[in-house]
């Protein structure tokens, strides 16, 4: 099913390309009729084709849906960046003009490439009837920060004025992660909840002991200095120390298109509890939790970054608001920190649970070997 996917999701060059040659259907309220009527026949497809073996997961309609828009996302940020061309022009005129910001360019390779590779690796597990749970909430993490981000960056920022009717269907693909996001955290684990011996052992260990977890508790309080200090910044706060950054390190989070300091009050209102969280859960023993929201996060935080990495990057930046050369190395190392260690973090989690597991001392515990096989029982939600 998820090469039939990945082949039918390309016909969506078609209808780009007969858009942008018939002038009847460049229209705002036309994109935006055109664009519910794809969708739905989309969808009535896939609803058809399934019908005699239907999947056992709803969500299968949402990855297949979405796979089709990835294919228009992606074309989009190769028209914008000229590297092909004839697709997307009237977009660009009576679509959504704020595509062709870096930040939405950025955006939209994320979602023609990576959502794209996890939507058929979804599909393929859905079809197999074999776990996707964990991937999945790495996906709805994603998806909800990029679309939250880019649809309050479009209201706050220079192109607030510009929103035409199809900007509302963006608001499918904010609920559509969110509803996901609960489905998935509301399903059963994959991993064990319960832990014996190995789970005793590894909770009655000290931190000073445990010097992987060190070094996360560590680069966990760093994130949140830096949080801190860029959100401070997109808040425009007086401080000497925010006005250095700015000036010195980061002027992209100025840019007006709104979407740097839409990012970093995300990190500051929403990233900062959740870091703190994490530094919790690497100290206190039992935080079963932990293996959700750290994959949650961590899909959140890479999608960003990666955006705003590429965005101060992109020659579609303003030059004032590029990187000084003189810092450029040193501002790009911290970005690529904070970007991989929510990732650290939820490697660390899934390779060695025993920390986060509840403890259940099982009959004639004492003596049972340091196995994972005789130490772990599984447990539903």
């Amino acid at each position: 099913m998820e090469t039939f996917v990945f082949l039918f999701s390309f016909s969506a060059l078609g209808i780009l390309y007969t858009m942008n040659t018939v002038p009847e259907f460049q229209e705002p309220y036309v994109i935006l009729e055109i664009g519910v009527a794809v969708l739905v026949v989309v969808f009535l497809l896939y609803f058809l084709i399934t019908r005699p073996n239907p999947p056992k997961d709803v969500l299968f309609f949402v990855f297949a849906e979405f796979s089709f828009t990835c294919v228009i996302d992606l074309t989009s940020a190769l028209e914008y960046d000229g590297i092909i061309s004839g697709f997307m022009e009237f977009y660009r005129k009576t679509g959504e003009p704020y595509l062709g910001t870096a930040y939405a360019i950025m955006m939209c390779y994320w979602d023609g490439i990576a959502h794209f590779i996890m939507y058929l690796v979804m599909i393929s597990r859905i079809t197999e009837r074999k776990p996707y749970r964990t991937l999945g909430l790495f996906w709805a993490g994603s998806l909800c920060a990029n679309m939250s981000v880019f649809i309050a960056g479009i209201v706050a920022g220079k192109y607030g004025s510009q929103i035409r009717p199809v900007f509302w269907l963006n608001f499918l693909f904010l609920l559509m992660p969110v509803w996901g996001a609960i489905t998935l955290f509301t399903r059963a684990k994959d991993r064990p909840l319960i832990g014996g011996y190995n789970a005793q052992q590894a909770q009655s260990m000290r931190l000073i002991w445990r010097p992987l977890d060190l070094i996360l508790v560590l680069l966990l309080l760093a994130a949140m200095a830096f949080t801190i200090l860029r959100g401070l910044v997109a808040l425009d706060s007086p401080l000497e120390a925010c006005s250095i950054y700015l000036r010195q390190y980061e002027p992209y989070l100025k840019d007006p298109v709104g979407y740097p300091r839409v990012m970093m009050l995300h990190y500051l209102f929403y990233g900062l509890p959740m870091l703190g969280a994490f530094v919790y859960g690497l100290l206190k023993p039992g935080c079963t939790w932990m293996s959700d929201w750290s994959v949650f996060f961590a899909g959140a935080v890479i999608q960003c970054q990666w955006a705003h990495v590429g965005a101060s990057l992109h020659p579609r930046t303003m030059a004032p608001f590029h990187i000084p050369d003189g810092a450029f190395w040193s501002v790009l190392m911290a970005n690529l920190l904070y970007a991989a260690t929510p990732v650290l973090v939820a490697l660390r989690v899934h390779s060695n649970p025993y920390f986060f597991l509840k403890i259940s001392p099982f009959p004639g515990q004492t003596g049972l070997p340091n196995s994972v096989e005789k130490d772990t029982k599984y447990k539903d939600k």
